[in-house]
Order: structure tokens, then sequence, then C-alpha cells
């Protein structure tokens, strides 16, 4: 009779603990959903500045060749939107660098290198769209810009 009720027991115990799992993975699952949102946010942003930098580099690696390719921002643009084709709001919907969501510049002879010699700069600015619409809680838009100089050969 004892071994009896040590099983009933030890059966609702059971059923209660099962409850409370149940209770707890609810009130943890509303974190995990914003910290994964979080990580795909920050991903994409992280892969749009990869991509950025990488596309201004080409560009300045090309406008460096010659005097004549050195003030061209619609070469410059082509070079960066050719890095910038995976990302969501650039696609092919973009085709010019003179409004958002791209502004691409190149500039020849403002500055001068260490040497006295010319230099080209290749500035892009870039903004995200946003991705995860929610107000306060995810920053939205992010703006990234970057420059880079090199000196013509």
């Amino acid at each position: 009779m004892f071994s009896i009720i040590n099983h009933c027991r030890r059966r609702g115990s059971w059923r209660n603990r099962k409850g409370q799992s149940l209770i707890e993975f609810s009130l943890l699952v509303p974190w995990y959903l914003f910290l994964f949102m979080g990580i795909f946010d920050f991903g994409f942003y992280g892969y749009a500045l990869v991509s950025l930098e990488d596309g201004v580099r080409v560009a300045a690696l090309n406008a460096s060749q010659n005097s004549t390719l050195a003030a061209n921002s619609t070469t410059a643009c082509t070079y960066v939107l050719g890095s910038l084709t995976g990302l969501p709001n650039i696609g092919s919907s973009v085709t010019t660098c003179s409004a958002s969501p791209l502004v691409v510049t190149a500039t020849y002879g403002a500055t001068s290198g260490p040497d006295g010699g010319p230099e080209t700069t290749v500035s892009a600015t870039y903004t995200t769209p946003q991705l995860i619409p929610i107000p306060s809680v995810f920053p939205g838009r992010f703006t990234v810009t970057r420059a880079l100089q090199m000196r013509v050969k």
C-alpha cells in the first residue's frame, strides 16, 4: 500500500513540474525572440558596412589609375553599386548615386598626399532600411559614410 501512495505522489508532482516548465518557457520566449531579431538586425548592418567599405575601396583603386578617372563620380558609383547589389534597398532599382539611399562622390586634387602628389577621394554614404519596425526597441535606419583617399598615378 505504501508503494501505491508513493507512486501516486510522484505522478502528481511530475504533472506540476510539467506545467511549471511550460510557464517558464512561455515567459522566456519573447526575450529569445527579441534577442534573435536584434542579432539579425546588427548582422545586416555589419554586412552593409563591410560591403560599403569594399565598394569604396574598389572605386578608389579604379579612380587612382589616372587623372581622367580621378574625379569621375559615375564610374565610382558603378563600382560601389556592384559591391552593394545584395542589399535589400539597392538591388536593381537604384541606378544612380545622387540621392538616398546611396550617394557617391569622387573628387580630385582637393587634398595632397604626404609626398605632395595629387590624390583622389571617393566618398559614399549609404542609408540602411528599417528591417524590423518596432519603435523605440530597434534603432531603425543607420547612415554609414565611408571615404578613402588614394594617390593618383
